[in-house]
């Protein structure tokens, strides 16, 4: 365990046990969206490939303009 974590443990033992759950309860549902986001992001490998082949293609071949933020 870090020494970070430690210390976040150390100050949460002061709060009550209602603040103590809550606390757990967000970061248990913050670790379960990382790991839904991993899952994710894992699975869309192949259409991110095969987007970016497409948007090189069309670079190449002359199908697209420069990027001008002030007609965005």
């Amino acid at each position: 365990m870090t020494e970070l974590i430690e210390q976040a443990i150390f100050h949460l033992q002061a709060l009550s046990s209602n603040d103590q759950d809550a606390i757990a309860l967000m970061i248990l549902e913050e670790l379960e969206d990382e790991v839904q986001w991993n899952k994710t992001f894992a699975k869309s490998q192949n259409f991110l490939d095969k987007v970016a082949g497409e948007a090189i293609a069309e670079y190449r071949a002359g199908k697209t303009q420069a990027l001008n933020p002030d007609t965005l």
